[in-house]
């Protein structure tokens, strides 16, 4: 029984870890394209801000999931 528990808090470590690397990749390829993109055409700005806000949701949305099941790993255990 600590031996499902013990994985399952590694688990949940990992997928904090990921959702953190993940999230992390994931604004900084966002940011890059929105600059180079503006940078290119900056008459689009406006618009290429609101994608780039809706695109951020997104990304959050995912790691946030992620966050929530490390916390259903950690604080429930399902797997007893």
């Amino acid at each position: 029984m600590e031996t499902i528990q013990a994985f399952a808090l590694l688990a949940a470590a990992v997928i904090f870890g990921i959702c953190g690397a993940g999230t992390a990749i994931g604004f900084g390829v966002l940011g890059g394209k929105l600059i180079e993109s503006s940078a290119r055409q900056p008459e689009l700005t406006p618009k290429l801000q609101t994608q780039f806000f809706l695109v951020a949701a997104f990304v959050d949305v995912i790691s946030i999931i992620g966050v929530g099941m490390a916390f259903l790993f950690i604080f429930a255990t399902p797997f007893i």
